[in-house]
């Protein structure tokens, strides 16, 4: 199973830098997509003609955040949204469940520059992580997506600059993201990589990708025995469009 992860940031404008090719090229069984900025209707449109299932689920507010997920096979059910009235409205969680798993694509809150919403990002970490664990007690669990943190210093160019100054950096967000792995999950790629630095994010200004200045913002959590069967993790940092690039979890 081939499960891709991509924060587009637009759907509609990376669809006019070769989404249909990149799709085909990554050959994805799933391919969650973040920060569509669009409508559900407007995901389709871009999304079809490829021969997979659809679904997408939209922020209440226009052009604004919203997830999408592909499949070769129509899932058994789709959910969206996690239960939980303060995170509905902003189109961040789809659930796919398939046979053997459930493919989990959700686009995290940012904290703000400001870090004001460090609060509500907390609320946000302890929740998902209790959705997940629901989940994982009827089947294995892969949750994809743009996570906005970078757990340890490896995962970004800066560490000390940027710890607790920056969304994504602070120590409530490692937290939250160390809570999730100690509820019985894995960060697939950092165990098949330790000791590797590979980002999945750069800021546009002043040229920060050419530089590989950089962020790994973008992961595939599983349930910790699925990593048994987890053949293959890739940070596709040749793939353009946004400013993110996709990753890719194979399970064997």
């Amino acid at each position: 199973m081939n499960i891709i992860s991509w924060n587009v940031n637009g759907l509609r404008a990376v669809a006019g830098k070769g989404l249909h090719d990149i799709i085909r090229g990554l050959n994805p069984d799933v391919m969650g997509f973040q920060e569509i900025k669009c409508t559900v209707e407007q995901a389709k449109e871009v999304l079809n003609g490829l021969g997979y299932h659809v679904v997408a689920h939209e922020a209440e507010k226009k052009g604004y955040s919203g997830t999408a997920l592909i499949s070769k096979v129509e899932p058994l059910n789709v959910a969206y949204g996690m239960g939980v009235a303060e995170h509905e409205g902003e189109g961040r969680v789809i659930t796919a469940e398939f046979s053997d798993c459930f493919v989990v694509t959700t686009y995290v809150p940012n904290s703000k520059g400001d870090l004001s919403r460090i609060p509500q990002r907390a609320r946000w970490d302890r929740d998902l992580t209790a959705y997940l664990q629901r989940l994982d007690l009827r089947k294995p669990v892969v949750l994809c997506g743009d996570l906005n943190v970078a757990h340890q210093p490896i995962d970004l160019s800066n560490p000390q600059s940027n710890y607790n100054k920056t969304p994504g950096y602070t120590q409530s967000e490692i937290d939250g993201f160390q809570h999730l792995l100690d509820a019985g999950f894995a960060d697939s790629w950092r165990e098949q990589n330790p000791g590797i630095a590979k980002y999945s994010w750069w800021s546009m200004r002043s040229g920060a990708r050419a530089k590989n200045i950089g962020w790994r913002l973008d992961y595939h959590v599983v349930s910790r025995r699925l990593m048994d069967s987890v053949a293959a993790t890739e940070i596709h940092t040749d793939v353009h469009g946004s400013d993110h690039c996709p990753v890719r979890l194979v399970l064997g």
